[in-house]
């Protein structure tokens, strides 16, 4: 059988109790349930700070563990399902279930419900808290801390509009592996904006090309599109902000850019990816 390495918790030496009998590991583990508890986390493909990143774990999100060795846990991450390594001081125990995400691109965490107080660090948007309770316009958190009450938003309730949450990312820096609001590669802004609506998207942009919408045509003269379509090419990923323009997270600016669809094409077709390979809509 073939496995995506991407999202198959299967070592040589271990693999998830789940996959016995498909894979030849050596032992197999169900693992334990463990919490994001720092803004967030690098998921490299091995075991150093030197090894290549293949995405972000958030705050509040939970992964399974199943192995732990040197300061690294091999683990697998609930969302979305990635398989990497964590620095194992970045998670925690489960503790209290998250009640709130943080729906402000980016809030403070403060000691206390004091503005004025010096911040203890910050939560990016999506990021999963449990609220225990408040005073004044702040939100105590079980995590400790404080935060703006009115960053955060109930775990049921998402934004109207991907786009809209897209353009508040606007300028965000390009990071690869990035999905967090101080840095986004492509495939990271879509998961983003689509998991603030609501909409549970899988990591990179081939699986989002397989799994997201149903198929536009493209037209030789890209019409057609309308606010919200996501359009392919072969590794890269953006979203249309209306007829003619496309927001994405792009190298060839290392930000989050809007620009005419015509012209990222263009260029994107004579010097990277190639031609689009699909539009697809929600």
């Amino acid at each position: 059988m073939t496995f995506d390495r991407r999202i198959t918790p299967f070592r040589a030496d271990l693999a998830d109790e789940k996959l016995r009998g498909q894979v030849g590991a050596e032992r197999f583990a169900a693992g334990a349930v463990k919490r994001v508890v720092e803004a967030y986390a690098s998921l490299h493909r091995h075991p150093s700070r030197e090894g290549p990143v293949d995405t972000q774990a958030i705050m509040g999100e939970a992964v399974t563990v199943y192995d732990e060795h040197e300061g690294w846990s091999w683990v697998q991450l609930h969302d979305d399902g990635y398989v990497g390594y964590l620095p194992s001081a970045a998670l925690g125990e489960p503790g209290p279930a998250p009640t709130h995400r943080v729906g402000a691109v980016r809030t403070y965490v403060y000691p206390g419900p004091n503005l004025k107080l010096p911040d203890a660090g910050f939560l990016t948007i999506n990021s999963k808290v449990a609220v225990t309770g408040l005073e004044g316009n702040y939100a105590r958190l079980a995590s400790g801390g404080w935060v703006f009450a009115a960053h955060l938003s109930d775990l049921g309730t998402f934004e109207p509009d991907h786009v809209a949450v897209a353009e508040r990312l606007l300028h965000t820096p390009y990071l690869w592996g990035g999905k967090t609001s101080v840095g986004l590669d492509c495939s990271g802004l879509a998961q983003t904006v689509l998991t603030a609506a609501g909409i549970k998207a899988p990591r990179d942009s081939d699986m989002q090309e397989q799994q997201l919408g149903t198929p536009v045509e493209v037209r030789p003269d890209l019409g057609g599109l309308e606010r919200g379509d996501l359009v392919f090419w072969k590794g890269h990923v953006g979203l249309m902000l209306d007829e003619t323009r496309l927001i994405h997270a792009t190298g060839h600016t290392m930000t989050v850019y809007v620009e005419p669809l015509a012209v990222a094409e263009e260029r994107i077709r004579t010097t990277s990816y190639g031609p689009i390979t699909s539009i697809k809509r929600l």
